[in-house]
């Protein structure tokens, strides 16, 4: 959609965002197969469809906002705000719009992948924490000791992004908790110097943590639907 809008060509899903796609497709096929043939009296098998439809949709719009964030970053060449044209000052809002819904989606998107993976492997994680994410559920997990394989791949994928996670973690509690993450950055440097102009957060640098943070959750929707596939566990 925002490519469109945008004037760029529709996107072709590939590497890790088609595997993470495909292997999510997969699963929905096998649940509406289990649909047909089993009739799907307590409507489990439907909810997690839906589940499952949210989290292809949210991996789209996830892959969309780094996209959109990085096209108008293209336009930002100042190095502070007070040498910005007014139509830069719009691209850098557009581009951090779009960064902030990148990282915000991040999150959320692992937690809705929290939510199915307690339901797929009965993982109970309310009994620990009413409202869990999908870390609480990670660490559920390893302590359940079941599924031993999956669970360890999934641990190794977090801890190999431990350091871009942080960061976007960093800002996204920044974001919704306390202030926004421009503020943050404005009030640091005018403790450097009052009268000093402000400076540009690194911008390539924030839009490489939010690519990471894309791959890390590719990685991850891939590693828990390929061996659910696989196991065909309520699949």
């Amino acid at each position: 959609m925002l490519r469109t809008i945008l004037g760029e060509p529709p996107r072709e899903n590939t590497g890790l965002l088609a595997d993470a796609m495909e292997s999510m497709t997969k699963a929905e096929s096998m649940l509406r197969r289990k649909m047909n043939d089993d009739e799907d009296h307590d409507h489990e098998y439907r909810k997690l469809e839906i589940w499952i439809q949210g989290l292809i949709s949210s991996l789209d719009e996830l892959e969309q906002s780094l996209f959109a964030a990085s096209f108008f970053r293209k336009s930002v060449k100042a190095g502070s705000m007070d040498e910005m044209s007014v139509s830069e000052q719009g691209d850098y809002a557009r581009y951090v719009y779009f960064y902030k819904n990148g990282f915000i989606r991040v999150f959320s998107l692992l937690d809705k992948l929290g939510t199915v993976l307690n339901t797929l492997y009965d993982l109970n994680t309310s009994r620990v924490k009413v409202h869990f994410s999908y870390f609480t559920v990670l660490r559920r997990f390893r302590s359940s000791k079941r599924h031993r394989e999956l669970s360890g791949r999934l641990e190794e994928i977090k801890d190999s992004y431990r350091d871009p996670l942080q960061k976007l973690r960093n800002r996204r509690n920044a974001e919704i908790h306390y202030m926004n993450s421009e503020m943050q950055d404005d009030l640091w440097q005018r403790h450097q110097g009052l009268h000093d102009k402000i400076q540009l957060e690194d911008l390539d640098e924030h839009l490489e943590d939010l690519r990471q943070g894309l791959e890390m959750v590719c990685k991850t929707l891939s590693e828990v639907f390929r061996y659910s596939n696989k196991t065909n566990n309520n699949l």
